[in-house]
């Protein structure tokens, strides 16, 4: 773990006056445990923490497979990127319109109840309006009768020696303990296995793909978006030099505004997103970004953008990439470029090579190893989603929301499967959990074939 973080815990932690004894556990700071100002009435087999869609895939495993379940969230929602982007598409759902596991339907089947405003689906992917996604989510967990709390950040871990037995969560009447006996790490930073000191790879020389707070725009029909000259926005970067080099509008479901994406701060400059600071001013200047790109499209989109309207912009910035957990194994460039297959596969990953600019329009479907997303030396956590065991190209190949879920579904399943036999995770038979997985509907032979024309966007 790295001192100076533990320290700045520590530092925290005492100052405010809330450590106190109890039941032997102790923060990952070393520390007593917080004594819970407001105690969560819950002790699950599994706590799943981040409700974006690793979590919302891992909370649906571990429930269906008859675990206590609780999925806890910091934001007031869950759906995470799903639902901040405003409409991007959610990928990798339904590859080649085929069903991926009774997870992923579940989330499409509580979608489709609401209707064709709701959502969209693509080739292999949902458009969706996100408030319905939000309460989509909240429809599917509790067909599984799985618990959940919005407005709970997990600030630090319970620990047992190496083991990780819970976590502590900030509410607004202060610190609380859950303790669990399994937790899968799904916040996409890798905050739980980082707080228990799991080794976690982002070294400063890499470069981080860029985060983006993505935008709705409205008062414009769609045939005269499709005549707008999207190229023209090069020629407002004088006036407006936040914005980034291009963009384009892209419909938001089956409704009559738009969602954008885009190279958020990749112009602007490298950014930590794990550093307070850094994340400060990369939220603050991608607010100003946003604006800048709704003037310019309103002075230099000619007639055809000049009404544009800013509808919204995010709930907060979404993050391509930070922390990535050191597992057994770690998912390398040429495992994704190649297909590579693994004995013990318990999920598969398809999705551009992706570095913001240069893409591979053919990709191998790749399988992820149990290996993956189990960390090298903590017990009782696995992990899933983006911050899995992966190179920094690894990861940004396989990052897709529906290969997230899919990791999520493998580790839920897997906290279960171990709650149930008394195991620690790295002790469960890998059989088992593949034969539950199919159970589930997952291919697992997917490895090492091609996926084609993949991306079906539906830009104006």
């Amino acid at each position: 773990m790295d001192i100076q973080a533990a320290m700045n815990r520590r530092t925290f932690l005492t100052t405010t006056g809330i450590a106190a004894t109890g039941a032997g556990l102790t923060s990952a700071a070393g520390l007593p445990t917080v004594r819970a100002c407001a105690e969560i009435p819950y002790e699950p087999d599994v706590l799943v923490v981040g409700g974006g869609p690793a979590g919302i895939g891992a909370a649906l495993g571990a429930a269906r497979a008859g675990a206590s379940t609780l999925l806890i969230e910091s934001c007031a929602f869950f759906g995470g990127v799903a639902a901040w982007s405003l409409g991007m598409p959610i990928n990798q759902m339904r590859p080649e319109s085929k069903p991926r596991s009774v997870v992923h339907e579940l989330l499409i089947e509580k979608l489709l109840t609401y209707g064709d405003q709701a959502v969209y689906i693509g080739q292999h992917q949902l458009y969706c309006n996100v408030d319905y996604l939000k309460v989509a989510v909240l429809d599917a967990l509790e067909e599984v009768k799985c618990k959940y709390l919005v407005h709970l950040s997990a600030v630090d871990v319970l620990m047992e020696g190496h083991r990780v037995r819970g976590v502590i969560a900030g509410t607004k009447q202060g610190l609380a303990r859950i303790r669990a006996k399994v937790v899968v790490d799904c916040t996409g930073d890798a905050d739980i296995a980082y707080f228990a000191g799991a080794e976690t790879m982002m070294e400063a020389r890499e470069p981080r793909m860029p985060s983006t707070l993505l935008l709705a725009m409205a008062n414009v029909p769609p045939e005269q978006a499709r005549r707008a000259n999207m190229k023209k926005m090069a020629d407002a970067r004088g006036k407006f030099p936040l914005i980034p080099k291009s963009w384009g509008l892209h419909i938001v479901a089956n409704c009559h505004h738009y969602w954008i994406n885009h190279t958020g701060t990749r112009d602007i400059g490298q950014f930590d997103m794990t550093d307070p600071l850094q994340r400060s001013q990369a939220e603050c200047v991608s607010r100003r970004q946003v604006v800048q790109m709704t003037q310019a499209m309103r002075e230099f989109g000619g007639e055809e953008l000049k009404n544009i309207e800013l509808v919204a912009a995010g709930p907060q910035i979404a993050v391509r990439e930070t922390r990535r957990v050191k597992g057994v194994y770690t998912l390398t460039e040429e495992d994704a470029a190649t297909g590579r297959t693994f004995d013990d596969a318990i999920a598969w990953r398809s999705g551009y090579l992706d570095l913001m600019g240069y893409k591979f329009t053919k990709m191998m479907i790749h399988d992820v190893p149990y290996r993956a997303i189990l960390p090298e030396k903590v017990d009782g956590l696995l992990t899933a989603g983006r911050c899995i065991s992966a190179t920094h190209v690894a990861m940004a190949a396989g990052k897709s929301m529906g290969n997230c879920v899919a990791t999520g579904h493998a580790a839920g399943l897997a906290a279960a499967l171990s709650v149930r036999q008394g195991l620690q995770p790295r002790e469960l038979k890998v059989a088992q959990l593949q034969e539950a997985l199919r159970k589930d509907g997952v291919d697992l032979t997917m490895g090492g074939k091609v996926q084609e024309n993949i991306s079906g966007d539906r830009g104006v």
